[in-house]
Order: C-alpha cells, then structure tokens, then sequence
C-alpha cells in the first residue's frame, strides 16, 4: 500500500473487506461479527452510516453509527470503530470518525454515544455521557462511556442507553 487513503461510506461488495478490517484490527472475531448481525437488523441499520477508508483499492479502516435509544429517544451508537495494524495510529481512524459523525449531523441525528478509550473520543467532542443522564446497561468507568451532541441544539435524552439486540446488552 503506497498511496494516499480516502474515505467514503461503504458500498455494495464491501461487507466482505468491511468483516477483514474488523477482524484484523480486534484479537477476537467479536467485533466482525457485531457488524455482520448489525447489518441484519433493519431497526439498527442506517444506511449511509457506515464508513470505510480506502488505499489503493483495499479497505483499511472502518467505523459505523447504528441505531439505539435513550429514554426512548432514538441516538446513535458508534462501534466499532476499526482500523487494519498496519495503518494504526495514522490517523486513518480520526478521519473515518469525523466522515461518519458529519454524516449523522446531514442525516438529522442528534446525539451519539460511545463506550470506548477515554483518551480517544475527546478530540471528537466525546464527553463523559453521565453529563447527560446517560447511564450504560452493564457498569462501566464513567469517563470510557461517552456521548457527543452533534449540534449546539441538540436535545439529548436521559435515560439507560438501550443498544440494538446484537450487542447482547
């Protein structure tokens, strides 16, 4: 790979390397196979909110938006977020993030959250969710459970975060 990378939403025929990336950049095939059940269910999949980052011909990078609720209230949910070894800590992430998150704001989407490395989500905007009245289904540390308002009116719910069904929560 020897180009430079872009980034664009994922395409038909791309699920298939979409699956590689997740694969690849986890220990486990966990997180793969999230994408894959997602893609599935039709109440969590939003098309044009998954997003890849491509070099020369070869998908690198993936992140993706689904659908979840807040009190009842439809938000976002980022995850995963993956990017092959090789291309880690090249910004390949940042940029497929900050494409995804401008597609949800076009699309209308007011809040999304994030349960991922505290010292990652901030540079996006990422605050702690407990700032909100956002509590995740399962206890985990108040500053890797994020959300981000996606505009400065955004009206963001309180509530127990219910994710779709195949993030087992």
């Amino acid at each position: 790979m020897t180009g430079a990378w872009s980034v664009r939403p994922e395409g038909d025929g791309d699920a298939q390397a979409v699956h590689a990336v997740n694969a690849a950049a986890f220990p486990t095939p966990a997180e793969a196979d999230l994408v894959d059940e997602l893609r599935r269910d039709p109440a969590a999949w939003i098309d044009g909110l998954s997003y890849v980052a491509e070099q020369d011909g070869e998908i690198i990078g993936h992140a993706l938006l689904t659908r979840a609720t807040v009190g009842g209230t439809p938000v976002l949910a980022l995850a995963p977020c993956a990017v092959v070894p090789a291309q880690q800590g090249t910004g390949v992430g940042t940029a497929v993030i900050s494409a995804l998150l401008d597609a949800a704001r076009r699309i209308g989407d007011e809040t999304v959250v994030v349960l991922g490395h505290a010292d990652y989500y901030p540079r996006f905007g990422f605050v702690p969710a407990s700032r909100f009245g956002i509590s995740a289904p399962v206890t985990v540390p108040d500053d890797s459970f994020l959300a981000l308002p996606l505009t400065a009116a955004a009206r963001v719910p309180s509530g127990v975060i219910a994710y779709p069904a195949a993030f087992g929560l």
